[in-house]
C-alpha cells in the first residue's frame, strides 16, 4: 500500500469516526457538567468505600488530565480522603467509559473492554499502594 492509498483510507476512517466523536464528545460535556456538582457529596469518609466512589466518578468523567488534578486538588480541599482522590485522577486519565464506543468502533469492543476493565483494577491497587508508599515516607 503506497501513501496515496494509505491516506485515503485514513481519511474514510475519519470520516466514519466523526459523528461518534461528536456525540460522545457532546455527551461528556453535558454529563460531566453535571455531575461535577454533585461529586463532593458521594464521599462518605470510609476509605475503601470512597476509593471505589472516587474510582468510578473519574471513569464516567472526561477531559484533559490537568483538569483532574484541579478537580482532585478541590476533593482534598473538602476533606476527601487521598486514596479516593488517587484513584480518581487515577481512572479520569485511563479509563474511558465515555469514549468506550469510539475506542470500540476503533480497537474492538473486546480491546476496549478488557483495557478499561484492567485499567480500572490497576488504578485501585496502584491508588492504595502510592498512599502505603507515601505515608511509609512521611
Amino acid at each position: 500500500m503506497n501513501l496515496k492509498q494509505s491516506t485515503i483510507k485514513a481519511g474514510g476512517n475519519l470520516r466514519k469516526m466523526i459523528p461518534i466523536l461528536v456525540g460522545v464528545l457532546l455527551l461528556a460535556t453535558l454529563l460531566n457538567n453535571l455531575a461535577q456538582r454533585y461529586y463532593d457529596k458521594l464521599f462518605t469518609g470510609n476509605y475503601l468505600k470512597d476509593t471505589f466512589i472516587g474510582a468510578i466518578a473519574g471513569s464516567l468523567s472526561f477531559g484533559m488530565a490537568l483538569t483532574s488534578y484541579v478537580v482532585g486538588g478541590e476533593f482534598l480541599h473538602n476533606g476527601v480522603s487521598l486514596l479516593a482522590v488517587t484513584a480518581f485522577v487515577m481512572t479520569w486519565t485511563t479509563v474511558g467509559i465515555m469514549m468506550l464506543p469510539l475506542e470500540a468502533k476503533m480497537l474492538g469492543t473486546k480491546f476496549a473492554v478488557w483495557r478499561n476493565i484492567f485499567n480500572f483494577i490497576f488504578a485501585i491497587v496502584i491508588s492504595i499502594l502510592t498512599v502505603l508508599i507515601l505515608n511509609m515516607i512521611q
